[in-house]
């Protein structure tokens, strides 16, 4: 391999590194597909999407995802106070990604249930 290759191709594992930082864990791809898949979401909405992640966690995690710049956070001012989230434009860019992870699984949950 070429120097001139090898540095294209640590530049493609930083990027995907980067991306890693930003979509770690648990919870955040899932998150992100659900307010993708349904452009506003309440939090309320968001908490059934997203089986077994606590209040605490989703509060955490939507304002790393707004640090980001992935979400926006809308405060309606309805009684009670209503709280939306949606994608940024800069978030919306993830979309190819959440659609090709989903096809990704889908697939994959037939190979292995086949394989059984």
């Amino acid at each position: 391999m070429s120097n001139e290759c090898q540095i294209e191709h640590r530049k493609e594992i930083m990027a995907v590194h980067d991306t890693m930082d930003i979509l770690n864990g648990k919870w955040k791809i899932s998150i992100i597909s659900s307010i993708c898949y349904h452009n506003k979401r309440r939090f309320s909405d968001i908490l059934n999407d997203v089986s077994g992640i606590s209040n605490k966690m989703l509060s955490k995690e939507l304002k790393d995802l707004e640090i980001n710049k992935l979400i926006k956070r809308t405060v309606l001012d309805t009684q009670p106070v209503s709280i939306h989230y949606q994608l940024t434009d800069y978030g919306l860019t993830l979309k190819t990604i959440i659609n090709d992870l989903a096809e990704w699984g889908i697939k994959h949950r037939k190979v292995i249930i086949e394989s059984e």
